[in-house]
């Protein structure tokens, strides 16, 4: 049966986990279980999302709704309900439908958990915790990557956070886009050792919608009118306003990557920013330069730089646009090596067909910055050996 991807190498910079309610408790220190061991309340929502869960679980000893499950995946059910959202053996089957040579895999509602931690200790607890849920799904097969989350608050507890994921098998790591413990810029020097390590380590990072990311002020929302629901109908998620915030944090966070020096004194640092859009990257970029050529002449620190501040950026940084935005546009504006394709599989904001709206997007655009967009780049962030290769290899 043909794949999703029809026969195009594409690797997937954005999916997901949708952890069941239990996802973190195995992993816990005793005395979290009760704060942190059940991810959904007993309220209508939790139990709605706990109903939802347990009817997919069905699908491990009824073959038929397996095999209505798995008739069109990437268009059929989302959320928890979708195939693999939560069950690795079903991931793997997920995958082979789809075609990807491999697939981020980014956690959802354990990451809101970790994040709601009331002190350091929690915190770093918790982030171990939820990236050994992370690794275990993840092991079910070699496409799967597994992101783990490193909050920076603590630099030393970052680094030993980092040596753990490491050798439980992390591809990447997840940090917040804010500042750091709300204390420090990213590119403070007692975070060295750790972009050192992930240099060493020779895994990127990445910057994610969620931790770190901003919304509008709350008084914004005092406008005299009902809130509107979310795309999804609901009340959780993304709105208009919010949308047009998304990159603010990712962008704050990589201006100071590339004035701090980081980008500098650690040349082969990769990075990517997920599930933020794109469209706001070139003109991002035009901006650095602005502000590099205008303030140099006093800062003496732009004077330092080996490179204009966006050429730290195109060679360290990839982004994911989403399906909808004109990536023909993007490419066009800021060249082709900085996007990546991405499905976001299995959330819904993925859409039924992000190949087709992203193809939608490219007319003109030739095959070489096609395959960048849906591979090359991909495997640019990742240093992986170019699919072509390995299949000629073989």
């Amino acid at each position: 049966m043909q794949s999703y991807a029809n026969a195009r190498v594409i690797h997937d910079a954005d999916s997901h986990t949708m952890e069941t309610g239990d996802w973190l408790a195995p992993y816990l220190d005793k005395d979290l279980l009760e704060s942190l061991g059940a991810i959904y309340g007993d309220a209508d929502t939790g139990n709605r999302i706990l109903g939802i869960i347990d009817a997919a679980k069905e699908r491990k000893t009824d073959p038929e709704k397996d095999a209505k499950a798995r008739e069109n995946i990437i268009a059929g059910y989302k959320g928890w309900a979708g195939y693999g959202a939560f069950d690795k053996d079903e991931r793997v089957h997920a995958l082979d439908a789809l075609g990807f040579g491999s697939q981020l895999v980014f956690p959802t509602f354990g990451l809101g958990l970790v994040r709601r931690a009331k002190d350091e200790d929690t915190l770093y607890k918790a982030s171990y915790a939820l990236n050994k849920a992370q690794a275990d799904f993840c092991s079910a097969d070699d496409r799967l990557v597994f992101i783990a989350f490193i909050p920076l608050d603590n630099p030393a507890r970052a680094l030993e956070l980092l040596e753990t994921a490491l050798a439980d098998g992390a591809g990447a790591v997840l940090l917040p886009s804010n500042p750091p413990g709300k204390e420090r810029s990213p590119g403070h020097p007692d975070y060295d050792p750790f972009w050192a390590r992930l240099v060493e380590a020779d895994i990127p990072f990445t910057l994610h919608i969620g931790p770190g990311t901003m919304r509008p002020p709350s008084a914004y929302m005092n406008n005299g009118r009902e809130r509107a629901p979310d795309l999804h109908g609901g009340g959780e998620n993304l709105r208009f306003a919010d949308y047009m915030t998304l990159w603010y944090a990712p962008q704050m966070f990589l201006t100071h990557m590339v004035y701090d020096g980081v980008f500098q004194r650690f040349p082969d640092l990769r990075g990517a920013v997920v599930e933020c859009g794109a469209g706001w990257v070139p003109d991002f970029l035009r901006q650095l330069d602005y502000a590099h050529k205008s303030f140099q002449r006093t800062d003496p620190y732009l004077q330092e730089m080996d490179l204009k501040p966006s050429d730290y950026i195109r060679r360290a940084m990839k982004f994911t646009p989403f399906p909808g935005e004109d990536v023909g546009i993007m490419i066009r504006d800021a060249g082709p090596d900085l996007l990546l394709f991405s499905s976001d599989y299995p959330h819904p904001e993925g859409t039924k067909d992000p190949i087709g709206k992203f193809e939608r997007t490219m007319e003109g655009i030739d095959e070489d910055a096609k395959d960048r967009f849906y591979r090359r780049n991909y495997e640019q962030l990742m240093n992986m050996a170019p699919a072509v290769e390995a299949i000629a290899a073989e």
